[in-house]
């Protein structure tokens, strides 16, 4: 019977697997240290809940740790990690989305939907973007499906 191995805590990358999960791996950790600053410095919309709502800073220290976590469980060959990190690489689109709508329930201003999935950053909704299309990517799942335990 096989066992499944620990997990190892100083292994936060993988080199054998496919580039699109190696670079996912590295987004996954860039944009939660992101997060993590802008959880902190109260900033974009992570800053908005945080200062809105008692419980904001739980729902942001959840989204850097989906990042945090996913990479890192990824990097451990652990299926659970790649479902935590497509979560991730959505969470950004919709937390911002959410915010946004209400920002615009509460006051005269009107967002368009570009600015309400984007926040305005076209270059960060394209690094964005592309940790969703890595992570969703065919030989992504091939190798999660065939690999991870």
């Amino acid at each position: 019977m096989a066992t499944a191995s620990p997990l190892d805590p100083k292994r936060w990358f993988d080199r054998m697997q496919p580039q699109t999960l190696q670079i996912a791996t590295w987004l996954l950790y860039l944009n939660g240290l992101f997060l993590l600053v802008d959880l902190v410095d109260r900033s974009d919309y992570l800053g908005y809940f945080r200062d809105r709502y008692g419980f904001g800073f739980l729902i942001g220290l959840a989204a850097v740790a989906t990042h945090a976590g996913g990479g890192w469980l990824m990097a451990n060959d652990r299926k659970l990690g790649w479902k935590i990190a497509v979560v991730a690489s959505f969470l950004p689109f919709v937390l911002r989305f959410i915010a946004y709508t209400d920002i615009e329930s509460r006051s005269p201003l009107s967002f368009g939907l570009y600015r309400k999935l984007t926040g305005g950053s076209t270059l960060n909704a394209i690094f964005e973007i592309a940790l969703c299309a890595l992570l969703l990517h065919p030989h992504s799942r091939q190798h999660q499906k065939i690999w991870y335990r």
